[in-house]
């Protein structure tokens, strides 16, 4: 990488932080918990999210989300069905959010009216480790059927990660997943983080994914009150 690029990028990273900076404020200032959810293509990220949101609103909860995609609002309108707030942020072809979008999209909304948001990045397992979007929470998704060595392939997004969830477990047995495999490499890379076994098709793991998002927004909770 010639040094141009290497200034370029420290530039444009540098920027981002200041946003996301900004953005934490905002959000500890507003009581709202912010869970960042980052994964490759095609690892059910949007249905487990659209189940969460759907649980969280049955429960009391006040959840909201943004959905990042490169181009249509499929999604933001796959998810508006759970009855909260929602928004699709197209990218046009950049491969990850930042933290400049995230804060152009939170215009209008009353973050003190909501709880818990959820940002769903775009499919990317390697842009997306670098942009912090000042998010109070990072997890990662890991599918049954991506295999078992996602995690050393892609270090960088599982070593970020505060918490991992195995997403589509009811197709381990038909995908020949090696889940032993699969939990070695990932605590090979990030040693003692969370893990989360899920299936949103069939609900098996959603309390324990529940109870885990319960257990982080009570800490940060108390972590950020005045």
């Amino acid at each position: 990488m010639t040094p141009r690029i290497v200034e370029l990028r420290q530039g444009l990273l540098k920027k981002n932080d200041q946003i996301a900076a900004s953005l934490r404020l905002r959000f500890r200032d507003a009581g709202l918990f912010v869970v960042n959810l980052v994964s490759s293509p095609g690892t059910g990220k949007t249905l487990l999210l659209e189940r969460t949101l759907s649980a969280l609103k049955a429960r009391g909860g006040r959840p909201a989300a943004l959905v990042g995609d490169l181009e249509t609002d499929r999604d933001a309108q796959r998810l508006a069905r759970s009855g909260v707030p929602v928004r699709q942020i197209q990218t046009h072809g950049i491969c990850h959010l930042d933290a400049d979008m995230v804060a152009r999209h939170l215009d209008a909304w009353n973050l003190s009216s909501l709880d818990v948001l959820f940002i769903e990045n775009v499919g990317n397992l390697v842009c997306t480790s670098s942009y912090d979007l000042g998010e109070s929470c990072r997890v990662a998704l890991l599918s049954v059927t991506e295999g078992e060595d996602k995690p050393l392939k892609y270090p960088g997004i599982y070593n970020s990660a505060d918490a991992v969830v195995l997403t589509k477990i009811d197709l381990a047995e038909i995908c020949e997943f090696d889940r032993d495999a699969a939990h070695t490499h990932l605590f090979d890379v990030r040693p003692g983080v969370r893990l989360i076994e899920t299936s949103a098709k069939t609900g098996e793991g959603m309390e324990d994914w529940l109870a885990f998002l319960d257990d982080r927004h009570q800490a940060h909770r108390s972590a950020t009150a005045p």
